[in-house]
């Protein structure tokens, strides 16, 4: 684009919007693509215009709305749907539940390039349907094309982002502790359970509540994978006490221990496992009294069906500490990020 008097304009073709506000109107007295004619050159004037930008033919650039669509088109994102441009920028919202994904090297490299600004949600973030997730644009009004394309070279193949969305799950709960198998307290772990499962696609098979047995603990969840489980709960008997069976009891039906422990508190001693495709979790008792927990992180990407690794767990240190806020407006928070 090129800057040029007002009234050398006539004949060429604006290349922005240019904004008015008076008797109570704001907006757009002439916009981007309009062709100046010499009635203009008055309005433009009264508006402070003595200068104005028009496109410059064979310039090798692109406007910033066009820029914006060319951004969406390069990272589709199934679940959720691009805005016409706005203001110079594009907004990506989720049309599905699920857990958002961003390949945040990428992203890194993306944003280096120089114009180009996208900012997302936080990857492995839980969203619902409506949600903001990410949003593009460039910084100026026009930038050179070959930013945009450079952007389309390095998206093509990838998925910049994603919406995993929540699967169904058939899910065994087992309950452990002598105390509560006998009776004498009561059980409270298993409306925590419910109430939590209650947010995603999922068939409790059943609640199975056992004595600090380890023949008991191990035929219950034999029980529950021969009923096609892909998801078992334990609850109970997670801290490193010489008589808490519960991670022997995970190891002996043939589970592979990802984690038993966690960098993140409320939930410190969490065990993450898995038998199979069958994923495992031990939830220790902070999950009873407190509202968030490991308990509550973690449970979005199960049902969005990723596997866990002792690097993602780890990871979790870094926001692993919850504020314990006296309104808890999890997941908005800082608890739970990696």
């Amino acid at each position: 684009m090129k800057k040029i008097r007002v009234e050398d304009a006539v004949g060429l073709t604006l290349c922005h919007d240019i904004t008015a506000m008076r008797d109570g109107f704001k907006g757009a007295a002439f916009k981007r693509g309009h062709v100046i004619k010499p009635e203009d050159i008055p309005d433009l004037l009264d508006l402070g215009k003595r200068t104005i930008f028009v496109w410059e033919e064979n310039a090798g650039e692109i406007h910033e709305e066009d820029a914006a669509r060319r951004m969406a088109a390069m990272a589709p994102v199934s679940g959720a749907h691009y805005t016409a441009p706005s203001e110079g920028k594009v907004l990506l919202i989720a049309d599905i539940r699920g857990m958002f994904r961003v390949d945040t090297d990428l992203l890194k490299q993306i944003n280096s390039i120089g114009d180009i600004t996208i900012s997302t949600l936080p990857d492995h973030y839980p969203v619902e349907i409506g949600a903001r997730l990410a949003s593009m644009r460039i910084v100026p009004l026009v930038t050179k094309e070959e930013q945009i394309i450079r952007a389309e070279t390095m998206c093509a193949g990838k998925k910049l982002l994603d919406i995993r969305p929540y699967q169904n799950r058939k899910v065994g709960v087992i309950i452990t502790g002598s105390e509560v198998y006998s009776g004498r307290i009561k059980d409270k772990f298993e409306p925590v359970v419910r109430a939590k499962l209650a947010q995603y696609p999922s068939e409790i098979l059943g609640v199975t509540i056992c004595d600090d047995n380890m023949e008991m603990i191990c035929g219950a969840a034999d029980k529950y994978l021969g009923q096609g489980a892909d998801f078992l709960i334990f609850t109970g008997g997670m801290s490193v006490d010489p008589d808490d069976l519960t991670p022997g009891a995970i190891s002996r039906i043939g589970a592979k221990i990802i984690s038993h422990g966690v960098p993140s508190q409320p939930g410190n001693m969490t065990l993450v496992a898995y038998a199979g495709d069958t994923a495992i979790l031990g939830i220790p008792g902070a999950a009873i009294s407190l509202p968030t927990t490991m308990f509550d992180v973690l449970l979005p990407q199960i049902f969005a069906g990723d596997k866990f690794t002792k690097e993602q767990l780890v990871a979790l240190g870094d926001g692993g500490l919850c504020q314990l806020c006296k309104s808890c407006h999890f997941p908005n928070c800082t608890f739970g990020r990696y």
